[in-house]
């Protein structure tokens, strides 16, 4: 019972029930509304053809007088398919007809409309067989009353048909009822059980499956398609937090270790307060690093994450350098580089103020490290950082670029993940997230990051002079075009 049960709740039965119910329905409506027309069509005609026979009549014996009349009776009578006469007088006298025998109270309602008798018909063998007619009675001039009627053996014939089509329908919508049945079980409860095994597969832990694309463009096919994209972020959010568990796991590992050494050195030494104070100090420091590296990581996760507590606005991107620029200009000074500012009056973007200051401050702290120090007489390249923001065609560009060291083509799509360091920055304080904020947030903001050499490499005299510093460009998409990606990743209205 349960197995049945459960075959009755499946969505395939439930619609093959509905429909077998709606098409029914439907087929017994049309069969009788077919009937009924078909069957008032043939009682009207029949009763014109009575009143048109009789009005005939009745013109003959006003033409030709009694006996043109009983002639032109007789020789109707027997022609082959006739149909009903009688011509009688008041007394009941039969004059001419193919009736043997009536009743004689069917001559008292007169000039009546046609009304359908029972009557017998002598047919081969002897064999007498009722049969219905359409009959109505005329009274003549002279007391002479002449009876009409017809057959209505091809309005029956027809209703029989129309019941024997009526049943054969009903086998035949049964039939086809079973078919589309099993055509919805062996279609879309396969495409279920699938869903199922693919569902089931991904609560085990892998998550590399996705629902099957029959590439039929059907509903299911749209549903896979979204549930497989949401897979897919799904599986990259979690590859991401592994990967981030994983450099937790690896790269604070050491300034954790250092952390504890220093404050057992300190505790095992006896040293003076100055000693502990000092030991304390750099273990602030320390904490502090892993602090902010800390809440670096979770700023990535939740930007990485697209998460719709971001607040997306028109912003004036000329406006957010100038301001950025402004903090970091004391720096820069102090350090004794030059520092260029190029922006237009207005630089439209959407997305987030703080989160775009936030990566160009990123990009100015690498320019600040990796820029080459001021020395006396400015030896070698001047120490210099420049922020320029362009409105091109379609899109917006925020470059910082320094004349520092560069970065390798080879190794510039790595410096944007998490707790990259290259060999020649393992000197440099930081942790290696800087770079991986400033791609998230590109990535939020639907913008494409450019890695380039501030100068680039020439061979003019026949040697490789490599090229030189570094030229981080942001390009965010036209206001619009941006609008509509951001509101696709994050789910949300965003504000004009």
């Amino acid at each position: 019972m349960t197995t049945i049960g459960k075959f009755f709740r499946t969505t395939a039965i439930k619609l093959s029930l509905i429909y077998l119910a709606v098409f029914a329905g439907f087929a017994v409506f049309l069969v009788l509304y077919l009937n009924s027309t078909t069957t008032a069509l043939l009682t009207r005609q029949l009763n014109e053809t009575v009143n048109a026979e009789i009005k005939g009549l009745a013109e003959q014996y006003g033409q030709r007088g009694l006996s043109g009349l009983v002639a032109l009776v007789e020789r109707r009578s027997r022609q082959p398919g006739a149909n009903l006469y009688l011509l009688v007088n008041d007394s009941g006298n039969v004059f001419a007809g193919n009736i043997a025998r009536i009743s004689p109270t069917l001559f008292e309602n007169v000039d009546s409309e046609p009304r359908e008798i029972r009557y017998r018909l002598i047919e081969e063998g002897g064999v007498a067989a009722g049969h219905t007619a359409v009959v109505r009675v005329f009274e003549l001039r002279g007391g002479y009353k002449i009876l009409v009627g017809r057959d209505v053996g091809e309005r029956e014939a027809l209703q029989e048909v129309v019941r024997e089509t009526f049943f054969i329908a009903g086998a035949l919508l049964v039939v086809l009822g079973l078919i589309s049945w099993v055509f919805v079980s062996s279609r879309v409860l396969k495409r279920i059980d699938a869903v199922s095994n693919t569902t089931q597969s991904i609560i085990s832990g892998d998550l590399s499956r996705r629902l099957i694309v029959t590439g039929s463009g059907d509903e299911f096919d749209r549903l896979a398609l979204s549930l497989n994209a949401m897979l897919g972020r799904i599986e990259e959010l979690m590859h991401g937090l592994k990967e981030v568990s994983d450099n937790i796991a690896h790269d604070l590992k050491t300034p954790l270790t250092r952390l504890r050494s220093r404050v057992e050195s300190a505790l095992a030494e006896n040293g003076e307060s100055e000693s502990y104070r000092e030991a304390l100090e750099m273990t602030i420091d320390e904490a502090d690093q892993l602090i902010k590296t800390f809440n670096a990581l979770l700023l990535i996760a939740r930007v990485e994450a697209k998460a719709p507590g971001e607040v997306m606005a028109d912003l004036n991107l000329s406006q957010i350098v100038e301001d950025v620029a402004e903090l970091y200009e004391p720096m820069v000074e102090e350090q004794g580089m030059i520092f260029v500012v190029n922006t237009p009056k207005q630089a439209l973007v959407h997305g987030n103020r703080e989160l775009i200051s936030q990566a160009l401050a990123n990009l100015l702290d690498n320019a600040l490290k990796y820029a080459p120090p001021a020395t006396e007489g400015h030896n070698g390249p001047e120490p210099k950082i420049k922020i320029s923001v362009a409105n091109q065609a379609d899109e917006t560009v925020l470059t910082v670029s320094d004349n520092g060291p560069g970065i390798e083509e080879e190794a510039r799509a790595r410096v944007l993940q998490r707790f990259t360091r290259l060999d020649s920055s393992r000197t440099q304080p930081g942790s290696g997230l800087g770079l991986s904020l400033v791609s998230a947030v590109a990535g939020l903001h639907n913008a494409k990051i450019d890695l380039q050499h501030t100068v680039p490499s020439t061979k003019d005299d026949g040697e490789d002079h490599p090229g030189r510093g570094l030229s981080v460009s942001m390009r965010f998409p036209g206001l619009q075009d941006m609008k509509g990606k951001i509101g696709e990743l994050a789910g949300t209205e965003q504000p004009a």
